[in-house]
This record gives structure tokens, sequence and C-alpha cells, in this order.
């Protein structure tokens, strides 16, 4: 398939795309062109991977056939980005709808719910509190989700500046939204109360009864500012790689930045869901008073934020160089690097998470001396040889001096290697 062809069936719909709307201004015409773009990049890549479509004027020489090939993935890739770009974009602005869709549902089933168990059993003030409540929650989230219609609705404030769910910030919010909720039915049910309730109902939001709830929010509070001042100190001094997802996913709770389960983020999401569910069930039983938890729950909350924080702690690193050595092909003699020659260096990190994309890896540039060379994308079935995260290769250009030069490898998150000398000959 050639670049042409391929920028036909990702941005145009013209053959090769089948018709399909790929205007890229709403949601589906977003989501199918950039569908259509990775299925033109993947047809491209493995064409080249398997030796197709190189300009026979290039085939005599290795290195710009090679070359060719990585500025043709390159300028495809950009093209990918932009779809990618524009589908995020989409997504973002039909969220709002999606999640309020969500939220009045919920409060409709808790209307049904509590109209199925009243029978029998009549309707209560708690019913009503608890209706009246949802509610309030439910408007707020409409106005929250109106006011940031552009960044994602109600879920503008869960998304990290890296543009991924934040998995502190998505607890800490539960925990918010269970505490504004229980302090909603007891306003309510205090509102409408008579003078000998209410004084039943206002024993039970005294400190002896709540305190462990009010140190569970505290908890969750306190791990979401801690682990964005940990990410962030780490970012800037260059401890940790950071790399923009395109939009946010659900999976982002649970995972790392290159999408892989993470130990760390779902114990905590799990352990903060389990205690939170049960705070709710104690508000349902006992609705006159905020949720009494047993404070071994709230250790348990303490143990697993303790965890989060550590897994956050300890995640990433900067990228090491481990060694330089010629790349020689086969039936080559041994020899000394020289200018031309192809060297790979070895290391790891090169890739940072969720780097993993086209546009990213082409971003990876080796700095020889003082000569900066981007890494060329070499394609095999299914991916790429180089850049990889343990091991890159590139040509060593003609204008680095003879003589003791350092290398150092420039990440797509901006992070570069400390230099490692290597010996160039003339």
């Amino acid at each position: 398939m050639s670049v042409e062809a391929a920028g036909r069936v990702a941005g145009t719909g013209e053959p090769g795309g089948g018709g399909a709307c790929l205007c890229g201004q709403c949601p589906h015409g977003a989501r199918a062109g950039h569908r259509q773009a990775v299925a033109a990049f993947v047809a491209l890549r493995e064409d080249f991977a398997a030796g197709r479509g190189v300009p026979a004027g290039l085939a005599h020489s290795t290195g710009a056939a090679r070359q060719w090939v990585s500025d043709e993935l390159t300028l495809s890739a950009r093209a990918l980005a932009e779809r990618a770009t524009a589908e995020g974009g989409a997504w973002l602005a039909a969220v709002p709808r999606r999640t309020l869709s969500v939220v009045w549902a919920a409060v409709t089933a808790l209307l049904l719910g509590q109209a199925l168990t009243a029978i029998g059993t009549g309707w209560t003030l708690a019913r009503t509190a608890g209706l009246a409540a949802a509610v309030a929650l439910a408007l707020v989230l409409t106005a929250a989700a109106w006011r940031h219609r552009a960044h994602g609705g109600a879920l503008a404030p869960l998304i990290g500046e890296d543009r991924r769910l934040s998995t502190s910030r998505a607890v800490a919010a539960g925990w918010v939204t269970v505490v504004l909720y229980a302090v909603l039915m007891a306003s309510v049910q205090l509102a409408a109360a008579g003078p000998g309730k209410r004084s039943r109902l206002l024993a039970g939001l005294e400190l002896p009864y709540c305190g462990a709830l009010l140190a569970s929010l505290f908890l969750g509070c306190a791990v979401a500012v801690s682990a964005h001042a940990l990410v962030a100190v780490r970012v800037r001094a260059g401890r940790l790689q950071k790399v923009p997802a395109g939009r946010p996913r659900a999976a982002d709770l649970l995972a790392d930045d290159a999408g892989r389960g993470s130990f760390p983020d779902a114990q905590y999401v799990l352990v903060n869901g389990a205690v939170a569910a049960y705070a709710l069930v104690r508000l349902a039983r006992r609705p006159e008073q905020l949720p009494s938890l047993p404070w071994g729950l709230v250790a348990l909350l303490l143990l697993s934020g303790v965890t989060y924080l550590a897994g956050k702690a300890v995640s990433g690193g900067r990228p090491v160089i481990l060694s330089v050595v010629r790349s020689r092909e086969l039936g080559d003699l041994a020899a000394p690097i020289r200018t031309g020659d192809d060297i790979e260096i070895r290391g790891t990190g090169f890739v940072p998470p969720g780097a993993g994309t086209p546009d990213r890896l082409a971003r990876t540039v080796v700095r020889i001396g003082a000569v900066y060379v981007p890494v060329p994308l070499v394609p095999v079935a299914g991916g790429f040889a180089s850049p990889a995260d343990d091991a890159l290769t590139v040509p060593v250009p003609v204008d680095v001096e003879p003589g003791r030069v350092e290398v150092r490898v420039v990440t797509a998150a901006g992070v570069e290697t400390a230099g490692y000398p290597i010996d160039v000959q003339e």
C-alpha cells in the first residue's frame, strides 16, 4: 500500500474507506476515522516489514532505504496522531451526556428500589430524605457537567494533567460523594422531623458516631493530594517519565500508563470501594445517623493508601544507557566504530509507559557528541524492532568528529540519559 493510498483511507473516505463518515467532528466520524487510520498505518508498516514498497533506487543502500521507510512511517504516524486527537476531542464532548445519563439512571433506580421496598411497610421520611439527597447530588453533577462540558463534564475533576483518569482522585471523589449523600440525607430528615426526633438526629451527627467516616474521607483526600505532589516532584526531577494519553479511559483506574494492570491501583480501588459499600449499607440500615464504621476498616484504608503511594514512589525511573556496540551485519569483520556505521544502544527506559504509539516512538532522539540523530523506525511484523525499551539502533552521522564522544538518549517524555562515552575512529 502506498502512502497516498494510506492517506486516502485515513482521511477522506475515498476508495478504501468504504464511504463511512470520517469527518472527525462527530463521535462516530472521529471514531471511524481513527479506526481507518490505524488500519492504514498497520498495512503500511507490514508492507515495509516484508520488504514491499521501497523504491528500487534505494534498494542498494540499506541505510538509505531504512531512512526512507522511517520517514514514510513518521509521516503516516503524524496523520494517525491527528486522527487520535480528533477522536479524543469528540469523546470529551460526548462524555458529559453519557455520564449524566448514568447519574439520572441511578436516581431512577433508587426511586424504583425504594418504591418496591415500601410495599407492605409504607413510605417513610428516610426514603424521602434519601431520594431528595440523590436528586440534589444529581443536580450538582448536572451543573458541573454543563460547566465543564468541553473537558469531560462531571469527569473533568478526575482527569489528570496527563489526560488519564486519576485513581486517587476518583477514590477521593467517591468518598466525598458518600459523605455528602449522608449529610444531605440527614439534613432533609432534620428539617422535616418533629422536636422529639430532632434531638436523636442531632445526636447521630456527633463525632463518636461519624469519626471513622470522616477519617476515611480524610484518608482519601490526603492520598489524592500526596499522590499528585509525589508524581509532580518526580516528573520535574526526571525520575519519572510521563507521556500524555490520547483520552481518558475507564481502565486508567486499574492500570498503569502503559495500560497494564497495576496491583497498587487495583487494590486501592477495590478496598475503598468495599468500605464505601459497607458505609452505604450502614446508612440504609440506620438512616437517622451518619454511617458508623469500625476503626479496623479505617486501618485497612490506611494500609491500602500507603501501598498505593509506595507504588507511586517506586514506579518508573530515568532511562539508562548500559552499553553501546557497533551493529554488525552477518559477514562483516570486527572493527571499531566509524562515522556511517550503525550503533546499537542497549539500556532500559528508552520507551516510557504510554509512548508505544508510532508518533511517540518517532520522537526518540540520540545525541552523539553535538549532533542530534532521530532514531529511525525499523518495522517488523507486528511492531517495531527499534526504538525499543531496551535497545536503539542509529547511524553515526558524518558530522560527528572522530575521537571520544558522549552518547545520550532523549526519550519521548523529554528525559535525557547520562552520557556514555564511545570512541569514533576516522
